[in-house]
């Protein structure tokens, strides 16, 4: 694979949250590929999904494969002539990538290789990140492809993009456990506010009082720019290994003074307990809360567990990232 360059992508996922940043972003690039298609379900009629396709999608060149990811021979003949797989899928279809790794590195496969569904914090940065319920399904889709005699025998190469939390949606926050914004009150609640938390943006984000997401800075790099340069980069930097990459570093207090810069002082600045964020986290997984998740990776952003010692922007060229001025000035944007 000395010479090896991506010039057939799949994407399996691109139609979700992530999936769409990280397919935008690949568009962008059209003209890098031969090929780039996508393996999704039908959409329904007048649906977002449906918009995107036919809108963004169809118009740049690109495959639309319709197809069920449970179906193996709807799998298969999606992965006919491509070179690399992009998965953006969900927490809760994460496992469901073991079995289309696996065809993936079966014999006769034209796959060479695989960006499995990462995207977001850490889930080894050290001994306590095994035990984390959100990291599971992750966890055991690594071990699958590392340990994997078949995966190891087939020569497929893997790539891990670890970015860290999206701040558009830390800037919101979940709840006053969880620290927060809110600038029309000027109201802000501080978790750990000297805490330090590596950032990635995500190109569009959730303001505060909707539910869906808003493109801000189509020029702008974000999660999806950062994958779209791990794939203009094969080789050993790239190869098996799990590329943290990010857009800043920032502690929530210094959040808090970017707000300020913009617009203005006079805010209601409250600390948040993270002693209260674990209690209120343990009694959401104990009550069988669906958002149990997103009180545990507040915790762990929180606790310093999106940092490393050495981000490897420098192993994908170093690509322009947004700052945190930036994001701050978004948000405003959005919320009043």
């Amino acid at each position: 694979m000395a010479d090896f360059k991506p010039r057939n992508i799949l994407l399996i996922g691109a139609t979700g949250n992530i999936g769409r940043f990280i397919t935008r972003s690949i568009v962008s690039a059209r003209g890098d590929f031969d090929r780039v298609a996508i393996l999704t379900s039908a959409p329904a009629a007048g649906s977002e999904k449906e918009k995107f396709i036919n809108e963004e999608l169809k118009p740049k060149n690109v495959e639309i494969i319709v197809g069920d990811i449970g179906n193996e021979e709807d799998v298969l003949n999606a992965y006919k002539g491509i070179d690399t797989i992009i998965f953006a899928l969900g927490r809760g279809a994460i496992l469901p990538q073991i079995p289309l790794i696996k065809l993936a590195a079966s014999s006769g496969s034209s796959v060479k290789w695989i960006f499995p569904s990462e995207y977001g914090t850490d889930i080894k940065y050290g001994p306590s990140s095994a035990g984390e319920p959100t990291h599971q399904g992750k966890l055991k889709v690594r071990a699958y492809i590392e340990e994997d005699e078949e995966i190891k025998n087939s020569g497929l190469k893997y790539t891990y993009v670890v970015t860290g939390p999206y701040p558009e949606m830390f800037l919101k926050g979940d709840s006053e456990y969880t620290g927060g914004w809110d600038v029309k009150s000027k109201k802000a609640n501080l978790l750990e506010k000297d805490n330090k938390i590596s950032f990635t943006t995500m190109k569009e984000f959730v303001p505060p009082s909707v539910h869906f997401l808003r493109a801000i800075d189509p020029d702008k790099y974000s999660t999806g720019d950062l994958v779209l340069a791990a794939l203009r980069h094969p080789g050993p930097a790239t190869f098996n290994k799990a590329l943290k990459v990010n857009s800043y570093t920032a502690t929530p207090a210094e959040i808090q003074a970017e707000f300020e810069r913009q617009v203005g002082g006079g805010w209601t600045v409250q600390e948040v307990s993270l002693d209260a964020l674990k209690e209120f986290e343990k009694n959401a997984w104990k009550d069988g809360r669906p958002d149990a998740a997103v009180f545990t990776l507040r915790r762990i952003w929180a606790e310093g567990g999106t940092l490393y010692e050495k981000r490897d922007n420098d192993a994908i060229g170093e690509p322009e990232t947004l700052t945190l001025k930036d994001t701050v000035a978004w948000y405003i944007k959005a919320s009043t």
